[in-house]
């Protein structure tokens, strides 16, 4: 029919303009906090997009029911301020029949919500946690940047790499400088390369054709000297145990799990599948614009209905986290309770009723029949 395809396009336009705008918004703040990190060594320049990009991923089952919410409101205040839910009543058509094609985007975004929930967000939080600490944990040279000077990581000596040869993988021009040597001094190589040794799996920065400068120029025990290599030991990797979070673990192992921790993991996973419906009942009950109250009142009750919902469910798992309920009972009568409001307040508004029984809003002065 006209009308639900003109909605769910509508709808669908929506969401798509808010998803780009709050990811771009999100995709910054994290790049900066990354290039601050890639910037002091700790990460490589390369992976800063990769790590953005999974962080993205491991967020969306939350984000998709708030841009699905928010497109919701806008197209629904816009069609009542432009009189369009009036013509429509005048037509014989309620909210109540918005259902329909509102129940078809419902099943599509919940069922890509379920997915992200349940494989998409673990799958992407375990990839993102493994490179990042993978390049936290790796040898103190993993993040030179070609053309400036970085500071080892323990602040015990700086290097400089003014090319990088891919093919080769080779650093060209190289300078080095290290207190842990014996003579204060630095080490100039046309070109070096990182190796490991098998055996003890220490790292090495082996520099090739090169000088090294000890002492003070002038000074009687000043010396240069010339190598063909130079085996230059680094910061091992650390051998600590790597513990993923329970946001990256398997549904059998969060859903079998004794740990009240994981365990809460599992209900909030099922949790955030069920928000998107329950919010999109409340947003096609409380947009209605009353042009003797504006449009900021359904606006205001709308948001409320999200904060106070997003924490009480928050709440719920958390009670569940520190073993305070030893089941998801009180998670399901939070979204119990909201769907039955949300279903009371869909009612009232397609009888036009006041969302209070007994609340009435005075006729403006001067507007009785003569």
């Amino acid at each position: 029919m006209i009308i639900d395809r003109a909605f769910i396009t509508e709808v669908l336009r929506t969401v798509l303009a808010v998803t780009i705008i709050i990811i771009c918004i999100f995709l910054v703040s994290r790049a900066m906090q990354f290039l601050g990190q890639a910037a002091k060594g700790v990460i490589p320049v390369e992976a800063v997009f990769t790590l953005v990009g999974l962080k993205l991923f491991g967020y969306l089952d939350v984000l998709i029911p708030l841009f699905f919410y928010i497109a919701l409101i806008m197209v629904l205040n816009r069609w009542y301020s432009d009189q369009e839910m009036a013509v429509l009543a005048s037509a014989g058509v309620g909210v109540v029949y918005f259902l329909r094609p509102l129940g078809l985007l419902i099943l599509v975004l919940t069922t890509l919500v379920a997915f992200m929930s349940f494989y998409l967000t673990p799958l992407s939080v375990t990839t993102a946690f493994s490179l990042e600490a993978e390049y936290r944990q790796s040898s103190e040279v993993t993040g030179v940047i070609t053309g400036r000077f970085v500071e080892a990581k323990d602040g015990q000596g700086v290097y400089f790499v003014e090319d990088y040869n891919r093919e080769t993988g080779q650093y060209e021009n190289v300078f080095m400088y290290r207190k842990s040597f014996d003579r204060e001094g630095v080490v100039v190589a046309k070109t070096a390369y990182r190796t490991e040794d098998e055996a003890t799996q220490d790292q090495f920065i082996v520099a090739v054709n090169g000088s090294r400068y000890e002492g003070n120029p002038g000074s009687p025990d000043y010396r240069v000297i010339d190598f063909e290599t130079y085996a230059l030991r680094i910061e091992p990797r650390s051998k600590r145990k790597i513990n993923l979070p329970i946001k990256a673990y398997s549904n059998n192992q969060v859903r079998t799990s004794s740990d009240p921790r994981e365990l809460s993991e599992w209900y909030w996973r099922i949790a955030k599948v069920f928000t998107l419906p329950v919010l999109a009942l409340f947003a096609l009950a409380l947009c209605h614009v009353d042009s003797r109250r504006g449009k900021s009142t359904g606006m205001v009750m709308a948001f409320l209905v999200f904060l106070t919902y997003s924490q009480l469910l928050a709440t719920a798992v958390a009670m569940v986290r520190k073993g305070q309920v030893q089941d998801g009972t009180t998670i399901w009568l939070v979204h119990l309770f909201y769907f039955t409001l949300a279903c009371y307040c869909l009612y009232r508004r397609n009888y036009n009723l006041p969302m209070l029984p007994g609340l009435r809003f005075p006729k403006p002065p001067g507007k009785g029949v003569a």
